[in-house]
C-alpha cells in the first residue's frame, strides 16, 4: 500500500485529502506545516508527498528544495490556491513532480498521484537493474598489499594461467577473481562461480560436469554442468579446499586434458575454460592431512594471490567506509551520511573477524541507526561490543 504525506496548514484540506486518498487505498500521514512535514519526511519512507506552497515556518518551496536534496527519488506534488503558471514552472524546475491548483480536480489529482507512484517504482527498478548489469565493483585500497594485488592482476589477467587466491572469509577473494576475468581476453564470455562448500559432496560432480538423464534417481533430465557453462570463459571454484577427493580427481583430469564427461555418460566433451580457485584453508596442510591432492594443488597454483585480512590493511578502512557510505545511500535512495574522524579511528581499532563483508554490514547498520553524521559514540554503541 503506497504511503502519502500530505503537508498543508489548513486542517480541513488535509482531512478532505486524507478521506479521498484513504478511500482510494492509500495510507496517508499529515503534517500541519513545512517544518513538521520535513521532520516526518526525513524519518519515514513515503511514496508521494502532497505539499502546499504557502505555509508558516517552512514554506512549500523551501521544503521542496530540502526534501529533493535528501531523497530525490520521492515525487513531490505541489498544491496551492495562490499559484500561477510562473509558480508552477518554478516548482517543477526545482524538482517538483507536478503542480496542482486548489481546489484540485479530483480526477487529475488521482492520475498525478498514480503516475508519481509509478515513477518511484520505475526509478527503484532501474537502480536495481543498473546494479545487476554494472561492471565489477572497484577494488578499494591504497595499502601496499592491495597495490601488489592490482599489479599482479594486470600482469596475469591477459594470460590463461590458472590462479589460486587465498585469504580469510570476507576478505575479497571473489572480487579478485572477477577482476582477473574482467581484464582477460575472455571477458565477453561468462564467469561461472561454484561455491564448493555449499554443495553436498554427492552432488558436486553433477554440479561441475553435469549429468545424463537417468544417471541417478533424481536425474529426471539432462543437466549441463558448470564446466560446459563456462566454456570460452572463466570458472571460479570458490572454497575449493572443501571439494571431495573424487571430484578433485575429475577436476584434475579436466585441467590436464581439457575434456569432461557428464555423470552417467561416456561421451568426452571438450571445454575451453580458465580456472580460478579460491580458499580460506591452507591447502598444503590439507595435502599433508590427505584432504587435498598435491597434483591438483600444483595445477591450480600457477599464480598465487593472497588477499590480506582487513586487520592487516587498516589504513584502507577510511576509503572503504566512504565507498560503502556512498553505495548504501544510493541503494536506499538517501543522501550520503558523513562520519566523524574519531568514528573512523574507532572502526580502525575494531577486530574485523568478518573482514570487508563485516565492515560493509557495520556501515549499513550505522546508516540505519545513526543520525546524519555518524559519531564515535554511535560506533561504540552499534559496532564495538
Amino acid at each position: 500500500m503506497p504511503t502519502i504525506l500530505v503537508i498543508d496548514d489548513e486542517k480541513s484540506i488535509r482531512n478532505v485529502l486524507k478521506d479521498i486518498l484513504t478511500n482510494e487505498g492509500y495510507k496517508v500521514e499529515q503534517a500541519a506545516d513545512g517544518e513538521e512535514g520535513f521532520e516526518k519526511f526525513s524519518t519515514t519512507d513515503f511514496d508521494v508527498v502532497l505539499c502546499d506552497i504557502k505555509m508558516p515556518k517552512i514554506d512549500g518551496i523551501e521544503f521542496l528544495l530540502k526534501a529533493y536534496e535528501l531523497k530525490p527519488e520521492v515525487p513531490i506534488i505541489m498544491i496551492s490556491g495562490h499559484g500561477n503558471i510562473e509558480t508552477a514552472v518554478d516548482a517543477v524546475k526545482k524538482g517538483a513532480f507536478d503542480y496542482i491548483s486548489k481546489p484540485p480536480d479530483l480526477n487529475r489529482l488521482l492520475i498525478t498521484i498514480r503516475n508519481a507512484t509509478d515513477k518511484k517504482v520505475l526509478v527503484k527498478e532501474t537502480k536495481t537493474l543498473k546494479r545487476k548489469v554494472s561492471k565489477v565493483q572497484e577494488m578499494i585500497g591504497e595499502s601496499e598489499a592491495i597495490q601488489k594485488i592490482k599489479n599482479t592482476i594486470d600482469k596475469v589477467a591477459a594470460t590463461d594461467a590458472r590462479v589460486l587466491i587465498t585469504g580469510e572469509n570476507g576478505s575479497g577473494k571473489e572480487l579478485v577473481a572477477r577482476w582477473l576475468h574482467e581484464k582477460s581476453n575472455r571477458n565477453t564470455a561468462p564467469i561461472i562461480e561454484v561455491n564448493c562448500a555449499a554443495i553436498p559432496s554427492e552432488l558436486i560432480e553433477s554440479e561441475l560436469f553435469g549429468h545424463e538423464k537417468g544417471s541417478f534417481t533424481s536425474a529426471i533430465k539432462q543437466r549441463i554442468g558448470k564446466f560446459e557453462q563456462a566454456n570460452g570463459g572463466t570458472l571460479f571454484l570458490d572454497e575449493i579446499g572443501d571439494m571431495s577427493l573424487s571430484a578433485q580427481a575429475k577436476v584434475l583430469r579436466a585441467l590436464q586434458e581439457g575434456k569432461i564427461t557428464r555423470v552417467g555418460g561416456d561421451k568426452e566433451i571438450e571445454v575451453d575454460v580458465r580456472v580460478i580457485a579460491a580458499t580460506n584453508k591452507n591447502l598444503l596442510q590439507e595435502v599433508e592431512q590427505k584432504n587435498f591432492r598435491l597434483d591438483l594443488y600444483h595445477r591450480l597454483s600457477v599464480i598465487l594471490i593472497h588477499v590480506p585480512s582487513l586487520n592487516d590493511r587498516r589504513d584502507d578502512i577510511p576509503l572503504l567506509t566512504n565507498k560503502f557510505l556512498e553505495d548504501i545511500a544510493t541503494e536506499y535512495g538517501q543522501a550520503k551520511k558523513t562520519i566523524d574522524k574519531k568514528a573512523i579511528e574507532a572502526l580502525q581499532q575494531h577486530n574485523w573477524t568478518g573482514n570487508i563483508r563485516e565492515l560493509r554490514n557495520v556501515v549499513e547498520r550505522l546508516i540505519i541507526l545513526s543520525g546524519k553524521n555518524i559519531t564515535q559514540e554511535e560506533v561504540k554503541n552499534y559496532v564495538i561490543h
